[in-house]
């Protein structure tokens, strides 16, 4: 009872970590590019990772992720760098005010008469790669303890419970003003891709998955510079204007 119980309880945490960034991805693009994009994108990740996992079962061990994980994080790099820079900019002419997350998204960069075909696979790609993390976590811990069920059970109890607290946030998320949640999103992007990006070329990061933490605060600190520079260049042309009499 003692094994199977450490055995659920590691799963559901390794398999936690894996499904707060999957959330993360999910909202983030859900929330500054609009739902319909998202929910697709989510939907056909869980479906592809479904057959994969129906046609290798235990064997998934075998199939090299890398390459994965590069074209993932690559990915995430470019447009987290895109988000972060509008970000930086908005936050940096609007303050922290700005119109909240009602209605539709009207970024110029997101299609209104046709699919957003990059909202659909930034949330597939995202959604694809972490469920084969959590479905490798389910398979190295219960398939070395003899306990594959428990353990299956534990990973998609994980994925199940941080994706309904996402859920229960989204009330929140929507009062947050638009600039600083594509900031905010900018960074979390930023910060996984490249955290991926570099596992997918064989880099071994110290400290595993707690070096995402390391990474976002390396660029918040980063963005907050920039910031502070984008500021003043507003600042200086409105200072240079002559008196009035």
């Amino acid at each position: 009872m003692s094994s199977l119980f450490a055995v659920a309880l590691t799963t559901f945490l390794a398999s936690a970590v894996e499904a707060i960034e999957m959330v993360a991805i999910v909202a983030g693009v859900g929330a500054t590019r609009g739902w319909r994009a998202a929910l697709a994108g989510t939907a056909a990740g869980f479906a592809v990772l479904a057959v994969v996992v129906a046609v290798f079962g235990l064997a998934l061990t075998a199939i090299p992720i890398g390459p994965l994980r590069l074209v993932v994080g690559f990915l995430l790099l470019v447009f987290g760098l895109t988000w972060l820079r509008k970000g930086i900019r908005r936050v940096a002419a609007n303050g922290l005010r700005g119109s909240t997350m009602h209605g539709p998204d009207t970024d110029e960069d997101v299609p209104r008469d046709r699919p957003d075909w990059t909202g659909f696979v930034l949330c597939f790609k995202g959604v694809l790669l972490e469920g084969l993390e959590v479905a490798f976590i389910v398979v190295t811990f219960g398939g070395t303890s003899s306990l594959l069920g428990p353990a299956a059970v534990a990973g998609v109890a994980a994925v199940v419970v941080v994706g309904a607290l996402g859920v229960a946030i989204q009330p929140a998320v929507r009062r947050i003003p638009r600039s600083v949640l594509q900031l905010v999103v900018g960074l979390l992007l930023t910060t996984f891709g490249t955290f991926w990006a570099v596992e997918g070329i064989g880099g071994e990061w110290p400290g595993g998955d707690a070096s995402i933490v390391a990474l976002l605060v390396l660029y918040t600190a980063v963005s907050a510079a920039y910031l502070t520079v984008e500021r003043g260049a507003l600042r200086a042309p409105a200072s240079s204007e002559p008196a009035r009499s």
